[in-house]
Protein backbone atom coordinates (compact mmCIF):
# COMPACT_ATOMS: atom_id res chain seq x y z
CA UNK A 1 0.00 0.00 0.00
CA UNK A 2 2.83 2.39 0.87
CA UNK A 3 4.51 1.73 -2.48
CA UNK A 4 1.19 2.29 -4.25
CA UNK A 5 0.65 5.59 -2.41
CA UNK A 6 4.19 6.74 -3.23
CA UNK A 7 3.68 5.88 -6.90
CA UNK A 8 0.45 7.88 -6.99
CA UNK A 9 2.12 10.90 -5.39
CA UNK A 10 5.00 10.76 -7.86
CA UNK A 11 2.58 10.46 -10.78
CA UNK A 12 0.60 13.45 -9.55
CA UNK A 13 3.79 15.48 -9.11
CA UNK A 14 4.93 14.60 -12.64
CA UNK A 15 1.53 15.56 -14.04
CA UNK A 16 1.61 18.89 -12.18
CA UNK A 17 5.16 19.56 -13.38
CA UNK A 18 4.13 19.08 -17.01
CA UNK A 19 0.89 21.09 -16.73
CA UNK A 20 0.57 24.26 -18.78
CA UNK A 21 1.62 27.38 -16.89
CA UNK A 22 -0.69 30.41 -17.14
CA UNK A 23 -0.01 33.97 -16.02
CA UNK A 24 -2.91 36.41 -15.47
CA UNK A 25 -2.55 39.63 -17.46
CA UNK A 26 -5.39 41.27 -15.56
CA UNK A 27 -5.66 40.99 -11.78
CA UNK A 28 -9.41 41.65 -11.74
CA UNK A 29 -9.03 44.71 -9.50
CA UNK A 30 -7.17 47.49 -11.32
CA UNK A 31 -5.22 48.28 -14.48
CA UNK A 32 -1.76 47.71 -13.04
CA UNK A 33 0.59 46.61 -15.83
CA UNK A 34 -1.44 48.38 -18.53
CA UNK A 35 -1.30 51.84 -20.13
CA UNK A 36 -3.55 53.76 -22.50
CA UNK A 37 -2.15 54.71 -25.91
CA UNK A 38 -3.39 57.04 -28.67
CA UNK A 39 -7.11 57.90 -28.29
CA UNK A 40 -9.27 59.26 -25.47
CA UNK A 41 -11.54 56.32 -24.64
CA UNK A 42 -11.96 55.50 -20.96
CA UNK A 43 -10.98 52.13 -19.52
CA UNK A 44 -12.00 51.10 -16.03
CA UNK A 45 -12.51 47.97 -13.95
CA UNK A 46 -16.09 47.08 -13.01
CA UNK A 47 -16.81 43.85 -11.08
CA UNK A 48 -13.67 42.11 -12.31
CA UNK A 49 -14.17 43.21 -15.93
CA UNK A 50 -12.20 45.73 -18.01
CA UNK A 51 -14.75 48.06 -19.58
CA UNK A 52 -13.80 50.32 -22.49
CA UNK A 53 -16.20 53.15 -23.33
CA UNK A 54 -16.48 54.95 -26.65
CA UNK A 55 -16.26 58.72 -26.85
CA UNK A 56 -15.76 61.51 -29.35
CA UNK A 57 -12.33 61.35 -30.96
CA UNK A 58 -10.36 60.90 -34.15
CA UNK A 59 -8.06 58.08 -33.07
CA UNK A 60 -8.56 54.51 -31.92
CA UNK A 61 -7.74 53.96 -28.26
CA UNK A 62 -5.67 51.09 -26.88
CA UNK A 63 -5.11 49.76 -23.39
CA UNK A 64 -1.69 48.11 -23.80
CA UNK A 65 0.42 45.85 -21.64
CA UNK A 66 3.64 47.48 -20.48
CA UNK A 67 5.38 44.19 -21.18
CA UNK A 68 6.00 42.76 -24.66
CA UNK A 69 5.46 39.18 -25.77
CA UNK A 70 6.83 37.08 -28.64
CA UNK A 71 5.82 33.42 -28.50
CA UNK A 72 2.71 32.85 -26.40
CA UNK A 73 -0.78 31.43 -26.05
CA UNK A 74 -3.29 34.09 -25.03
CA UNK A 75 -6.83 33.43 -23.84
CA UNK A 76 -9.51 35.92 -22.84
CA UNK A 77 -13.26 36.47 -22.84
CA UNK A 78 -14.91 39.41 -24.55
CA UNK A 79 -18.32 40.97 -25.04
CA UNK A 80 -19.22 44.14 -26.90
CA UNK A 81 -22.14 46.21 -28.10
CA UNK A 82 -23.31 44.88 -31.51
CA UNK A 83 -23.20 48.43 -32.89
CA UNK A 84 -19.39 48.55 -32.45
CA UNK A 85 -16.29 47.14 -34.07
CA UNK A 86 -13.31 46.33 -31.88
CA UNK A 87 -10.28 44.10 -31.52
CA UNK A 88 -7.31 42.92 -29.50
CA UNK A 89 -3.80 43.83 -30.62
CA UNK A 90 -0.91 41.38 -30.29
CA UNK A 91 2.75 41.64 -31.25
CA UNK A 92 2.02 45.34 -31.66
CA UNK A 93 4.17 48.45 -31.35
CA UNK A 94 3.99 52.18 -30.66
CA UNK A 95 7.16 53.91 -31.85
CA UNK A 96 7.85 57.67 -32.05
CA UNK A 97 9.34 57.25 -35.52
CA UNK A 98 6.25 55.46 -36.86
CA UNK A 99 3.35 57.85 -37.41
CA UNK A 100 4.11 59.72 -34.17
CA UNK A 101 3.59 56.68 -31.97
CA UNK A 102 0.47 55.30 -33.61
CA UNK A 103 -0.24 51.75 -32.48
CA UNK A 104 0.37 49.27 -35.27
CA UNK A 105 0.55 45.53 -35.62
CA UNK A 106 -1.56 42.39 -35.64
CA UNK A 107 -5.16 42.61 -34.48
CA UNK A 108 -7.64 39.91 -33.53
CA UNK A 109 -10.83 41.24 -35.12
CA UNK A 110 -14.14 41.66 -33.27
CA UNK A 111 -16.80 42.22 -35.94
CA UNK A 112 -20.54 41.99 -35.12
CA UNK A 113 -21.75 42.83 -38.65
CA UNK A 114 -23.15 40.48 -41.29
CA UNK A 115 -19.66 40.41 -42.81
CA UNK A 116 -18.72 38.17 -39.85
CA UNK A 117 -14.95 38.57 -39.87
CA UNK A 118 -14.50 38.09 -36.12
CA UNK A 119 -11.35 36.12 -35.37
CA UNK A 120 -9.70 37.31 -38.57
CA UNK A 121 -6.33 39.06 -38.43
CA UNK A 122 -5.99 42.73 -39.41
CA UNK A 123 -2.71 44.63 -39.55
CA UNK A 124 -3.61 47.85 -37.73
CA UNK A 125 -2.22 51.08 -39.26
CA UNK A 126 0.09 49.11 -41.56
CA UNK A 127 -0.94 46.51 -44.18
CA UNK A 128 -4.66 46.17 -43.36
CA UNK A 129 -6.29 42.74 -43.86
CA UNK A 130 -3.97 39.75 -43.68
CA UNK A 131 -6.57 37.09 -42.91
CA UNK A 132 -10.14 38.12 -43.73
CA UNK A 133 -12.59 35.39 -42.84
CA UNK A 134 -13.32 34.75 -46.51
CA UNK A 135 -10.36 32.37 -46.18
CA UNK A 136 -12.32 30.32 -43.64
CA UNK A 137 -16.11 30.57 -44.04
CA UNK A 138 -16.55 27.73 -41.54
CA UNK A 139 -15.34 30.05 -38.78
CA UNK A 140 -17.68 32.95 -39.55
CA UNK A 141 -20.47 31.69 -37.28
CA UNK A 142 -18.25 31.37 -34.18
CA UNK A 143 -19.12 34.75 -32.63
CA UNK A 144 -22.12 35.03 -30.33
CA UNK A 145 -23.35 38.60 -30.64
CA UNK A 146 -23.94 40.51 -27.41
CA UNK A 147 -22.78 37.51 -25.33
CA UNK A 148 -19.53 36.57 -23.66
CA UNK A 149 -17.17 34.83 -26.11
CA UNK A 150 -13.92 32.99 -25.41
CA UNK A 151 -10.92 33.77 -27.61
CA UNK A 152 -7.59 32.01 -28.05
CA UNK A 153 -4.53 33.31 -29.90
CA UNK A 154 -1.45 31.16 -30.50
CA UNK A 155 1.83 32.74 -31.66
CA UNK A 156 5.01 30.80 -32.26
CA UNK A 157 7.64 32.12 -34.67
CA UNK A 158 5.82 33.14 -37.87
CA UNK A 159 2.72 31.13 -36.91
CA UNK A 160 -0.35 33.05 -35.66
CA UNK A 161 -3.66 31.27 -35.11
CA UNK A 162 -7.00 32.27 -33.58
CA UNK A 163 -10.15 30.64 -32.20
CA UNK A 164 -13.51 31.90 -30.93
CA UNK A 165 -15.51 29.62 -28.66
CA UNK A 166 -13.33 26.70 -29.71
CA UNK A 167 -13.97 27.25 -33.42
CA UNK A 168 -10.83 27.74 -35.61
CA UNK A 169 -10.84 31.20 -37.22
CA UNK A 170 -7.47 32.41 -38.63
CA UNK A 171 -4.19 30.69 -39.41
CA UNK A 172 -1.52 33.15 -40.54
CA UNK A 173 2.17 32.69 -41.40
CA UNK A 174 3.94 36.07 -41.34
CA UNK A 175 7.32 37.30 -40.13
CA UNK A 176 7.05 41.09 -40.13
CA UNK A 177 6.89 41.49 -36.33
CA UNK A 178 8.02 38.82 -33.88
CA UNK A 179 7.34 40.59 -30.57
CA UNK A 180 5.19 43.37 -29.17
CA UNK A 181 2.57 44.33 -26.62
CA UNK A 182 -1.01 43.14 -26.25
CA UNK A 183 -3.69 45.84 -26.31
CA UNK A 184 -7.45 46.16 -25.99
CA UNK A 185 -8.96 48.40 -28.65
CA UNK A 186 -11.81 50.86 -28.43
CA UNK A 187 -12.49 51.97 -31.97
CA UNK A 188 -12.90 55.67 -32.74
CA UNK A 189 -16.52 56.63 -33.50
CA UNK A 190 -17.93 59.66 -35.27
CA UNK A 191 -21.65 59.10 -34.78
CA UNK A 192 -22.93 60.67 -31.53
CA UNK A 193 -25.33 57.76 -31.21
CA UNK A 194 -22.34 55.48 -30.62
CA UNK A 195 -20.85 57.51 -27.76
CA UNK A 196 -20.90 55.80 -24.38
CA UNK A 197 -21.12 52.23 -25.64
CA UNK A 198 -19.03 49.47 -24.09
CA UNK A 199 -16.49 46.78 -24.93
CA UNK A 200 -15.63 44.35 -22.14
CA UNK A 201 -12.82 41.88 -21.45
CA UNK A 202 -12.22 39.46 -18.58
CA UNK A 203 -10.20 36.38 -17.58
CA UNK A 204 -7.17 37.48 -19.60
CA UNK A 205 -4.32 35.01 -19.24
CA UNK A 206 -1.14 34.14 -21.13
CA UNK A 207 1.24 31.18 -21.41
CA UNK A 208 4.84 31.89 -22.44
CA UNK A 209 6.46 28.62 -21.30
CA UNK A 210 6.78 25.60 -23.61
CA UNK A 211 4.49 27.33 -26.11
CA UNK A 212 5.19 24.94 -28.97
CA UNK A 213 4.33 21.98 -26.76
CA UNK A 214 0.84 23.31 -26.02
CA UNK A 215 -0.09 24.57 -29.48
CA UNK A 216 -3.15 23.08 -31.15
CA UNK A 217 -2.47 20.24 -33.65
CA UNK A 218 -2.48 21.52 -37.23
CA UNK A 219 -5.43 19.35 -38.24
CA UNK A 220 -7.58 21.33 -35.78
CA UNK A 221 -6.55 24.72 -37.21
CA UNK A 222 -8.04 26.93 -39.91
CA UNK A 223 -6.79 26.99 -43.52
CA UNK A 224 -3.38 28.65 -43.70
CA UNK A 225 -2.43 31.93 -45.38
CA UNK A 226 1.26 32.82 -45.84
CA UNK A 227 2.45 36.44 -46.13
CA UNK A 228 6.18 35.92 -45.51
CA UNK A 229 7.87 36.98 -48.74
CA UNK A 230 9.03 34.31 -51.20
CA UNK A 231 8.46 31.58 -48.62
CA UNK A 232 6.63 28.27 -48.59
CA UNK A 233 5.46 27.04 -45.21
CA UNK A 234 5.74 23.32 -44.42
CA UNK A 235 1.99 23.03 -44.90
CA UNK A 236 2.13 24.69 -48.33
CA UNK A 237 4.91 22.37 -49.42
CA UNK A 238 2.88 19.36 -48.30
CA UNK A 239 -0.12 20.65 -50.25
CA UNK A 240 1.89 20.94 -53.47
CA UNK A 241 2.62 24.66 -53.68
CA UNK A 242 5.80 25.75 -55.47
CA UNK A 243 7.53 29.12 -55.76
CA UNK A 244 7.16 30.37 -59.31
CA UNK A 245 9.88 32.92 -58.56
CA UNK A 246 12.64 32.15 -56.05
CA UNK A 247 13.07 35.76 -54.88
CA UNK A 248 16.70 35.91 -55.97
CA UNK A 249 17.27 34.94 -59.61
CA UNK A 250 15.52 35.01 -62.99
CA UNK A 251 15.28 31.23 -63.12
CA UNK A 252 12.02 30.02 -64.68
CA UNK A 253 11.35 33.29 -66.53
CA UNK A 254 12.25 34.83 -69.89
CA UNK A 255 11.22 37.76 -72.02
CA UNK A 256 7.92 37.18 -73.82
CA UNK A 257 9.65 37.90 -77.12
CA UNK A 258 13.12 36.74 -76.09
CA UNK A 259 14.88 33.46 -75.43
CA UNK A 260 16.35 34.85 -72.20
CA UNK A 261 15.43 37.26 -69.44
CA UNK A 262 15.45 40.96 -70.51
CA UNK A 263 18.84 42.64 -70.05
CA UNK A 264 17.14 45.86 -68.92
CA UNK A 265 13.82 47.13 -67.67
CA UNK A 266 13.56 44.64 -64.78
CA UNK A 267 15.52 44.50 -61.53
CA UNK A 268 15.64 42.26 -58.44
CA UNK A 269 16.09 44.14 -55.16
CA UNK A 270 15.64 42.82 -51.59
CA UNK A 271 13.41 39.95 -52.63
CA UNK A 272 11.26 42.11 -54.91
CA UNK A 273 10.95 41.76 -58.68
CA UNK A 274 10.47 45.25 -60.13
CA UNK A 275 9.49 46.37 -63.59
CA UNK A 276 11.19 49.74 -63.93
CA UNK A 277 9.64 53.02 -64.90
CA UNK A 278 9.61 53.61 -68.65
CA UNK A 279 7.64 55.84 -70.98
CA UNK A 280 4.24 54.42 -70.02
CA UNK A 281 4.03 52.41 -73.22
CA UNK A 282 3.00 48.79 -73.51
CA UNK A 283 6.06 46.51 -73.47
CA UNK A 284 8.37 49.32 -74.65
CA UNK A 285 11.03 49.17 -71.93
CA UNK A 286 12.23 45.74 -70.80
CA UNK A 287 9.15 44.06 -72.21
CA UNK A 288 6.84 41.49 -70.67
CA UNK A 289 8.26 38.42 -68.96
CA UNK A 290 6.72 34.93 -69.09
CA UNK A 291 7.26 31.59 -67.39
CA UNK A 292 9.49 29.20 -69.30
CA UNK A 293 6.81 26.52 -69.12
CA UNK A 294 3.06 26.39 -69.64
CA UNK A 295 0.32 25.71 -67.10
CA UNK A 296 -3.14 24.17 -67.45
CA UNK A 297 -5.12 23.93 -64.18
CA UNK A 298 -3.73 25.86 -61.22
CA UNK A 299 -4.04 28.32 -58.37
CA UNK A 300 -1.67 31.23 -58.97
CA UNK A 301 -0.87 33.68 -56.14
CA UNK A 302 1.04 36.93 -56.77
CA UNK A 303 1.70 39.81 -54.35
CA UNK A 304 1.94 43.16 -56.14
CA UNK A 305 2.45 46.79 -55.27
CA UNK A 306 2.20 49.70 -57.68
CA UNK A 307 3.55 53.22 -57.69
CA UNK A 308 1.33 56.25 -58.17
CA UNK A 309 -0.60 56.13 -61.45
CA UNK A 310 0.82 52.76 -62.50
CA UNK A 311 -0.54 50.23 -64.98
CA UNK A 312 0.42 46.55 -65.28
CA UNK A 313 -1.15 43.11 -65.28
CA UNK A 314 -0.86 39.38 -64.69
CA UNK A 315 -1.75 37.31 -67.75
CA UNK A 316 -2.50 33.63 -68.18
CA UNK A 317 -3.29 31.35 -71.14
CA UNK A 318 -0.59 33.39 -72.86
CA UNK A 319 0.76 32.41 -76.28
CA UNK A 320 4.00 34.42 -76.64
CA UNK A 321 4.15 33.64 -80.37
CA UNK A 322 0.71 35.08 -81.12
CA UNK A 323 1.75 38.74 -81.25
CA UNK A 324 5.01 39.28 -83.09
CA UNK A 325 4.46 43.03 -83.44
CA UNK A 326 4.45 45.92 -80.97
CA UNK A 327 2.68 45.78 -77.65
CA UNK A 328 2.10 43.13 -75.04
CA UNK A 329 1.84 39.38 -75.48
CA UNK A 330 -1.73 38.12 -75.77
CA UNK A 331 -3.60 36.39 -72.96
CA UNK A 332 -6.32 36.78 -70.33
CA UNK A 333 -5.34 39.53 -67.89
CA UNK A 334 -5.87 40.21 -64.20
CA UNK A 335 -5.67 43.99 -64.41
CA UNK A 336 -3.29 45.85 -62.09
CA UNK A 337 -4.08 49.56 -62.13
CA UNK A 338 -4.08 52.63 -59.93
CA UNK A 339 -7.74 53.38 -60.64
CA UNK A 340 -7.62 56.77 -58.95
CA UNK A 341 -4.73 58.12 -60.99
CA UNK A 342 -4.53 56.29 -64.31
CA UNK A 343 -6.82 57.35 -67.21
CA UNK A 344 -7.37 53.75 -68.36
CA UNK A 345 -9.70 53.25 -65.38
CA UNK A 346 -12.33 55.38 -67.16
CA UNK A 347 -12.03 53.55 -70.47
CA UNK A 348 -13.54 50.24 -71.51
CA UNK A 349 -17.08 49.28 -70.48
CA UNK A 350 -18.52 49.50 -66.95
CA UNK A 351 -15.07 49.52 -65.33
CA UNK A 352 -13.71 46.43 -67.08
CA UNK A 353 -10.25 47.97 -67.21
CA UNK A 354 -10.03 48.62 -63.47
CA UNK A 355 -8.10 46.79 -60.76
CA UNK A 356 -8.83 43.07 -60.58
CA UNK A 357 -10.97 43.00 -63.70
CA UNK A 358 -10.56 40.53 -66.52
CA UNK A 359 -9.10 43.27 -68.66
CA UNK A 360 -11.51 44.69 -71.27
CA UNK A 361 -13.93 41.81 -70.72
CA UNK A 362 -15.42 41.50 -67.20
CA UNK A 363 -15.39 44.27 -64.54
CA UNK A 364 -14.54 43.59 -60.90
CA UNK A 365 -17.26 45.33 -58.83
CA UNK A 366 -15.76 47.97 -56.55
CA UNK A 367 -18.13 46.83 -53.78
CA UNK A 368 -16.29 43.48 -53.61
CA UNK A 369 -12.74 44.80 -53.65
CA UNK A 370 -10.62 45.04 -50.51
CA UNK A 371 -7.54 47.14 -51.30
CA UNK A 372 -4.46 47.36 -49.10
CA UNK A 373 -2.00 50.23 -48.87
CA UNK A 374 1.15 48.18 -49.56
CA UNK A 375 1.40 44.75 -51.16
CA UNK A 376 -1.88 43.32 -52.44
CA UNK A 377 -2.52 39.70 -53.30
CA UNK A 378 -3.93 38.57 -56.64
CA UNK A 379 -5.09 34.97 -56.86
CA UNK A 380 -6.18 33.36 -60.12
CA UNK A 381 -7.89 29.97 -60.03
CA UNK A 382 -8.19 27.93 -63.23
CA UNK A 383 -10.03 24.62 -63.31
CA UNK A 384 -10.56 23.66 -66.96
CA UNK A 385 -12.96 26.30 -68.32
CA UNK A 386 -13.85 27.81 -64.94
CA UNK A 387 -11.75 30.83 -63.85
CA UNK A 388 -11.82 33.02 -60.73
CA UNK A 389 -10.09 36.29 -59.77
CA UNK A 390 -9.48 36.96 -56.06
CA UNK A 391 -8.09 40.15 -54.52
CA UNK A 392 -6.85 40.10 -50.91
CA UNK A 393 -8.91 37.07 -49.99
CA UNK A 394 -12.15 38.15 -51.65
CA UNK A 395 -13.46 36.60 -54.86
CA UNK A 396 -14.20 39.48 -57.20
CA UNK A 397 -15.12 37.76 -60.49
CA UNK A 398 -15.61 34.28 -61.93
CA UNK A 399 -16.41 33.17 -65.44
CA UNK A 400 -16.62 30.25 -67.85
CA UNK A 401 -14.78 30.21 -71.15
CA UNK A 402 -15.13 28.08 -74.30
CA UNK A 403 -18.84 28.80 -74.63
CA UNK A 404 -21.19 31.10 -76.54
CA UNK A 405 -21.26 33.82 -73.86
CA UNK A 406 -17.47 33.90 -73.76
CA UNK A 407 -17.30 34.30 -77.54
CA UNK A 408 -19.76 37.19 -77.34
CA UNK A 409 -17.62 38.92 -74.71
CA UNK A 410 -14.49 38.53 -76.82
CA UNK A 411 -16.24 39.77 -79.94
CA UNK A 412 -17.10 43.00 -78.11
CA UNK A 413 -13.53 43.57 -76.86
CA UNK A 414 -10.11 44.56 -78.19
CA UNK A 415 -9.29 40.84 -78.46
CA UNK A 416 -11.78 40.09 -81.23
CA UNK A 417 -9.01 39.98 -83.85
CA UNK A 418 -7.11 37.20 -82.08
CA UNK A 419 -8.41 33.77 -83.14
CA UNK A 420 -9.76 31.51 -80.36
CA UNK A 421 -8.73 34.04 -77.70
CA UNK A 422 -8.73 32.68 -74.15
CA UNK A 423 -9.78 29.17 -75.11
CA UNK A 424 -6.40 27.42 -75.07
CA UNK A 425 -6.09 24.43 -72.74
CA UNK A 426 -2.79 25.74 -71.40
CA UNK A 427 -0.45 28.70 -71.69
CA UNK A 428 2.38 30.70 -70.15
CA UNK A 429 1.95 33.06 -67.20
CA UNK A 430 3.04 36.66 -67.78
CA UNK A 431 3.99 39.74 -65.77
CA UNK A 432 3.45 42.89 -67.78
CA UNK A 433 5.71 45.82 -68.55
CA UNK A 434 3.40 48.75 -69.22
CA UNK A 435 6.01 51.44 -68.70
CA UNK A 436 5.29 52.01 -65.00
CA UNK A 437 7.13 50.84 -61.88
CA UNK A 438 5.35 47.89 -60.27
CA UNK A 439 6.68 45.45 -57.68
CA UNK A 440 6.07 41.69 -57.45
CA UNK A 441 6.94 39.11 -54.79
CA UNK A 442 5.66 35.89 -53.26
CA UNK A 443 4.80 34.42 -56.66
CA UNK A 444 3.66 30.84 -56.14
CA UNK A 445 1.55 28.23 -57.86
CA UNK A 446 -0.29 25.03 -57.06
CA UNK A 447 -1.16 22.84 -60.02
CA UNK A 448 -4.53 21.13 -59.82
Amino acid sequence: MKRFFTAVVLLCMATMASAQTWEPLFNGKNLRGWERLNGKAEYKVVDGVIVGTTCEGKFNSFLATKKTYGDFILEFEFKFDPALNSGVQFRSLSLPEYKNGRVHGYQFEMDPTNRAWSGGIYDEARRMWLYPMTFNPAGQSALKNNEWNKARIECFGPIMRTWINGVPCANLWDDMTSEGFIALQVHAVKDEGLYGKHIMWRDIRICTTDVEKYMTPIEKCAPEVVWSANTLSPREQAEGWKLLWDGKTTEGWRGAKLDSFPAEGWVIEDGILKVKKGDGGESTNGGDIVTTRKYRNFILSVDFRFTNGANSGIKYFVNPDLNKGAGSAIGCEFQILDDANHPDAKLGVCGNRQLGSLYDLIPAPTTKRVFRGQFNRAVIVVQDNHVEHWLNGVKIIEYERNNQMWEALVDYSKYQKWPNFGNAAEGNILLQDHGDEVWFQNIKIKEL
